[in-house]
C-alpha cells in the first residue's frame, strides 16, 4: 500500500534558486516540510544531504513517489518539471502535455536555467565575492546579463497577459522571478526594463509568490548589509578551495 501523498521535504536557503521551488509549492497549495539549510556552515557538503543531491546544493527535495518509495529530486528545473507533472493536474503552474504552451513554457525555462542564472551569478561574483577586482570578468557578465534582461522585456511587450507565456502564471515565471528580483544586487537597474519591472510587481502582488519568496527566511537579498556580503565572499571563497580538494 502506498504512503501518503505529497510527502514532500523541501530543502532550501534564500537564495534565487532556493525560491523557486517553494513559490511553486505555494501556488500550488501544496503542503510541504522546510529544512533550511546553512551553507555557512556547510550543511550542503554532509554526507545526509549528499545522498539527498550529490552536487551539494540547494534546492532538493523528497517524496514519497507513486510507488510508495522515496524519490529525491534536484536541481531546480528538474525539481519545478516534477512538481508540475505530478501534482499541477489543473495547471494552476503548466499547461497541457504537448500543448504549444508548454513547448513555450520549456522553452523560457532553460532560458533562466542555462543563460539567465548562470550569467547573473557570474556577474554577482565578479562584482561582489571575487579577491581581486577584475574589471573584465564584470564587465563581461554584468553586460550579458542586462542582454538577456532585454530579451526578457521584449518578450514581455507581446504578453498580453503580463506573465511570460500564455494567460497565466507558469513555471517560466516562477524559476525567473528570485533572479530579476536581485537586479540591484547584480548591479543592474530594473529602471532600464519597464516592461520586465511591471511583471515583478505584477508577480509579488501574488499571495503565493510573496509567501513562497520568504521560505526558509524573509527575502532580503537586495538589504544585506556590507558586513553580511564580506561575511559571504569569506564564505564563498573557502567553499570554492574546498571544493577543489573533493
Amino acid at each position: 500500500m502506498s504512503q501518503e501523498r505529497p510527502n514532500i521535504t523541501l530543502y532550501t536557503a534564500s537564495t534565487p534558486n532556493g525560491i523557486k521551488i517553494s513559490i511553486a509549492l505555494e501556488e500550488l497549495g501544496l503542503p510541504y516540510k522546510v529544512e533550511n539549510i546553512d551553507m555557512f556552515k556547510n550543511t550542503q557538503k554532509e554526507p545526509w544531504f549528499l545522498e539527498i543531491n550529490p552536487n551539494g546544493r540547494i534546492p532538493a527535495i523528497t517524496d514519497t513517489f507513486s510507488d510508495g518509495k522515496q524519490i529525491r529530486l534536484f536541481e531546480s528545473g528538474s525539481i519545478l518539471q516534477y512538481l508540475a507533472e505530478q501534482y499541477d493536474k489543473d495547471h494552476k503552474i503548466s499547461y497541457p502535455p504537448g500543448s504549444r504552451e508548454q513547448y513555450e513554457v520549456n522553452n523560457w525555462v532553460f532560458f533562466q536555467n542555462a543563460g539567465l542564472g548562470p550569467m547573473q551569478g557570474q556577474a554577482n561574483h565578479f562584482n561582489r565575492y571575487a579577491p581581486e577586482k577584475i574589471q573584465y570578468g564584470i564587465d563581461r557578465y554584468t553586460t550579458e546579463s542586462r542582454r538577456l534582461y532585454g530579451v526578457l522585456d521584449k518578450h514581455l511587450e507581446n504578453s498580453k497577459s503580463g506573465f511570460l507565456v500564455g494567460d497565466h502564471i507558469s513555471t517560466a515565471d516562477i524559476t525567473t522571478i528570485g533572479w530579476v528580483m536581485s537586479a540591484a544586487y547584480t548591479g543592474l537597474d530594473i529602471e532600464e526594463f519597464p516592461r520586465l519591472k511591471a511583471w515583478v510587481e505584477m508577480m509579488l502582488k501574488r499571495p503565493g509568490v510573496d509567501r513562497g519568496k520568504d521560505v526558509p527566511t524573509k527575502w532580503r537579498v537586495t538589504e544585506m548589509s556590507k558586513e553580511e556580503m564580506k561575511a559571504i565572499s569569506d564564505w564563498m571563497m573557502k567553499s570554492m578551495k574546498d571544493d577543489s580538494k573533493e
